[in-house]
């Protein structure tokens, strides 16, 4: 569900991004976006000032209009100014929190999907902003869902809140209140948009990185384009976190001690697991440890795993991740050595390319990389490569330092100092490129009736020590009745047990 609040900053407008939980057999009716009007308010912007960034630092002089439940000074918080300006600003609100803090910084200047919307009311009721309801049930399923679903199926693991950013709040949504005469949309999100205020209208927005770099944001916005960037304002990008939460209580907000929203927002309380069988359906198939080839076990269908990932997959004598997927086959690659430095990668293709500011910079060496949310950024270069068969140019991109998470689908945003200028979708690895995975263990996965492969090796763990081990050969009979003789990892006590293994191997002879 998408809820959009209006409030004058002259007049906003807000957007609660949490969609009702949908039934399984009834895809495109799962969302209901809801959206809010408010009334004008003026807002003082600073004279004088050659750009200006929608977001809450310190401002000059700003010129409050305190609510009944608004007993503080917010002056320190706003900085949404621009000279002789009467805006019209729509509010992107998700009940959470940051949001709802944002709606009230705006107002302060003038400048389950059921909890959620009543969250919304509450807060909009604080400060009087009416409300009304915007569907983009049917947008939100063409433009994300069905993506996120076909990417699965093609063994990607798409990002949701890039597409969601991209195509429903800052797309659907500013479709719908086009003709409205909102000049701005806001949000809750932590990240900062500078405009410039000049003569020439083709001067590009810029986006840069939030004060809280935990927190920062920037890399779900980095796919947007210039005509959506032109028109958005982040009141949170000068706060941090926990001045956000001050602010929430000093606010007296009706969500104030709500937690911050996790998982995927459309799913509402349903697993992400549930949602993709009935999406896509299970399909067994096989793991292979990627070394050596064993047969470990079975799963339910590759698109239930991605890159990386460690739970799910039952095994004994681990921790074991995902290494490599088999699509064609069906067949998901796991080891225990996913972090031996030898399996890192550094270099990676990303296509769908989109700079913010419409075109690629003309020096590509010296940027910053983001491979997924967070604070870390890596030092990298590009360098493009144009491909005849290919929907755009597509990047070599050679980063600082090895990652060991690069999954294919996700997206790969790049920055020029604390600037945002772009992102990528990280594409498939090249042969060479991708985690090694031996020759037997291809040649299990190309055959035909893997019900030859008789039972899975069987992985005996001790209690005293789950990371060393030596094998045994056992003999065990598969479907055909034949005789295997098998190295099976048979776990022995490792004389380099650390102290607690030590104390509690003392403590059970004792007991």
């Amino acid at each position: 569900m998408l809820v959009l609040r209006s409030l004058p900053l002259s007049r906003h407008l807000c957007l609660l991004a949490s969609p009702k939980p949908f039934p399984f057999n009834h895809p495109p009716r799962f969302l209901n976006p809801i959206f809010i009007i408010h009334k004008h308010y003026p807002i003082n912007f600073i004279p004088n000032s050659i750009s200006f960034s929608c977001s809450s630092a310190p401002a000059l002089n700003p010129q409050l209009s305190p609510t009944e439940s608004q007993d503080f000074d917010v002056g320190p918080y706003l900085s949404c100014s621009m000279p002789g300006r009467n805006l019209k600003v729509a509010v992107l609100v998700s009940g959470g929190v940051d949001s709802s803090v944002a709606l009230r910084l705006l107002h302060a200047a003038e400048c389950p999907w059921e909890e959620d919307l009543a969250y919304v009311k509450a807060v909009c009721n604080q400060v009087d902003v009416p409300l009304e309801v915007v569907h983009l049930t049917d947008e939100y399923w063409d433009k994300v869902v069905s993506y996120i679903i076909e990417e699965y199926r093609n063994g990607r693991t798409p990002n949701p809140d890039v597409l969601c950013n991209t195509r429903i709040k800052f797309g659907a949504f500013m479709d719908a209140i086009s003709n409205m005469g909102f000049d701005y949309v806001a949000s809750g999100h932590y990240a900062n948009v500078v405009h410039l205020v000049t003569d020439d209208s083709d001067q590009p927005s810029i986006l840069k990185l939030s004060r809280d770099a935990v927190k920062d944001q920037t890399y779900f916005l980095s796919h947007l384009d210039q005509s959506q960037l032109k028109r958005l304002m982040f009141p949170l990008g000068h706060i941090p976190k926990n001045e956000v939460r001050k602010l929430a209580m000093q606010f007296d907000l009706p969500n104030k001690g709500r937690k911050d929203s996790q998982g995927i927002c459309f799913l509402g309380k349903i697993k992400f697991s549930d949602f993709v069988a009935r999406q896509i359906g299970e399909m067994e198939g096989v793991i292979l440890e990627a070394e050596t080839g064993d047969f470990l076990g079975k799963h339910r269908g590759f698109w239930f795993y991605t890159i990386g990932q460690r739970q799910g997959l039952r095994l004994p004598g681990g921790p074991w991740y995902v290494v490599e997927k088999d699509t064609k086959n069906n067949v998901v690659f796991v080891s225990r050595s996913y972090y031996s430095i030898d399996k890192r990668r550094r270099v990676f293709r990303v296509g769908s390319l989109k700079w913010l500011n419409g075109k690629p910079l003309e020096k590509l060496s010296d940027l910053q990389c983001k491979v997924r949310h967070g604070p870390n950024l890596y030092s990298c270069s590009l360098m493009i490569e144009s491909c005849e068969n290919s929907h755009g140019d597509i990047a070599v991109v050679y980063l600082s330092e090895d990652d060991q998470g690069l999954a294919a689908g996700q997206f790969a945003a790049f920055y020029q100092g604390n600037t945002c200028i772009g992102s990528g979708i990280i594409l498939e690895s090249w042969d060479d490129q991708g985690f090694p995975v031996c020759g037997k263990a291809l040649e299990i996965a190309r055959l035909p009736d893997k019900s030859k492969l008789g039972k899975p090796v069987k992985i005996t763990v001790k209690p005293e020590d789950s990371q060393a081990y030596s094998y045994q050969k056992v003999e065990h009979t598969n479907s055909s009745t034949e005789t295997d003789k098998t190295e099976v990892p048979i776990l022995s006590l490792s004389p380099s047990l650390n102290w607690m293994q030590r104390l509690k191997h003392r403590l059970l002879k004792l007991f």
